[in-house]
């Protein structure tokens, strides 16, 4: 559909997360009386399971086999995490709409609740990302990284399953050794010894699905907590059942639109029309300075690079933070831009940056990428 009309084609990725996005989405221009096809398409990062993200290559890797198929005409539009989205866009393909930004933010999670300031030295936390796992090192060193990957729910798991399952054994042994006792002692009532108020079944009854799902995953690593962004978390309906952290975004930066959805379309009616519907003028301002420092610094996703922008008033406040991959070298600052010339106070911001170190990181990071990396 190449003009205005009352349906509309979306293309999205099949995880429940990216479904939900989607159906944000949908319910948007349904309200506008828009008949909205959600089309489930399988990307290249869907595909490849056992690489780190920063591994697949260029930026995109959940992104380009969508939009190919807005470009080839077979949607006419595709729903997108726009963080996953590289800086450079086809010329004919535009962000068409821009609904408001989640919560833009990381947190950490962990079984009990433990804040990252009291993690012991030594503790393993999960994540995908080099931004986090970077900024994790640079704020404590002793803490060991390991990778994660998965969909949202399928990482919580791997956090859970350890914990779930010794207390699940412990609450079996407890039982059996209950049971061992009565039996023994040949009574006619059951011993009460028992240091658990509920029967291993019923404490079972109680989990959350979530917990019921990582009570039967193996998991080759432990983590003692993970990190993730608070908005997917959100999203996939998990976050209310968790102990988390939130973290500071000037402290822990976020990834460039963190948290924001974009629908990606062909410029024209269609574009134009899902903009008037969709868009939320500040949250595109803030995106656009976030994806223009990025642009300028030349980040993409093989380097730690956080930036935070956040519109009060005729400022946007923005918080940038480069780093090494281990976290021991880096390049932050802030600064208030002016909101009429937002773009050009953030490329100029950006040259700030660069100047000051940034570039020689992220071309350090660019160094260290595996040379098979080229993927998408």
């Amino acid at each position: 559909m190449s003009e205005r009309g009352t349906q509309i084609r979306l293309a999205t990725r099949g995880s429940d997360l990216a479904r939900w996005q989607a159906a944000l989405i949908e319910e948007q221009l349904s309200q506008r009386r828009l008949s909205v096809e959600l089309v489930e398409v399988e990307t290249t990062g869907d595909q490849i399971q056992d690489e780190l993200i920063h591994e697949l290559g260029t930026t995109g890797a959940f992104v380009r086999s969508l939009d190919q198929k807005v470009l080839d005409g077979e949607v006419d539009a595709a729903v997108h995490s726009m963080k996953d989205m590289p800086t450079d866009q086809p010329d004919d393909l535009v962000v068409a709409g821009i609904p408001e930004r989640a919560s833009a933010g990381d947190v950490l999670v962990t079984p009990d609740g433990t804040n990252l300031e009291h993690l012991p030295p030594g503790a393993t936390i999960g994540t995908s990302s080099l931004r986090r796992g970077a900024q994790i090192l640079a704020e404590r060193p002793e803490l060991e990284i390991e990778p994660l990957r998965g969909n949202v729910d399928t990482r919580v798991e791997k956090l859970l399953a350890p914990s779930l399952q010794a207390e699940h054994e412990r609450r079996l042994d407890d039982e059996e050794t209950d049971m061992g006792e009565y039996d023994s002692a040949n009574n006619d009532e059951k011993s009460d010894d028992s240091e658990y108020d509920q029967t291993a079944q019923e404490w079972f009854d109680g989990l959350s699905e979530i917990e019921r799902q990582a009570l039967g995953r193996e998991v080759e690593t432990e983590y003692d907590a993970i990190c993730l962004a608070e908005a997917g978390l959100e999203r996939s309906g998990l976050l209310h059942h968790l102990a988390y952290q939130r973290l500071d975004p000037t402290r822990i930066v976020p990834a460039p639109a963190q948290g924001t959805i974009a629908v990606t379309a062909l410029d024209g009616d269609i574009s134009d029309q899902i903009n008037e519907i969709v868009d939320h003028p500040p949250t595109r301002i803030e995106t656009t300075v976030e994806r223009t420092i990025l642009s300028e610094l030349g980040g993409g996703c093989v380097a730690p690079v956080g930036i935070y922008a956040r519109l009060q008033g005729e400022v946007v406040n923005t918080a940038v933070r480069v780093l090494s991959q281990d976290g021991t070298e880096q390049v932050r600052g802030t600064r208030e831009l002016s909101v009429g010339q937002h773009a050009r106070a953030a490329r100029e911001f950006a040259s700030h940056l660069a100047e000051q170190g940034a570039s020689e990181l992220i071309e350090q990071a660019r160094r260290a990428e595996p040379d098979d990396a080229k993927r998408v």
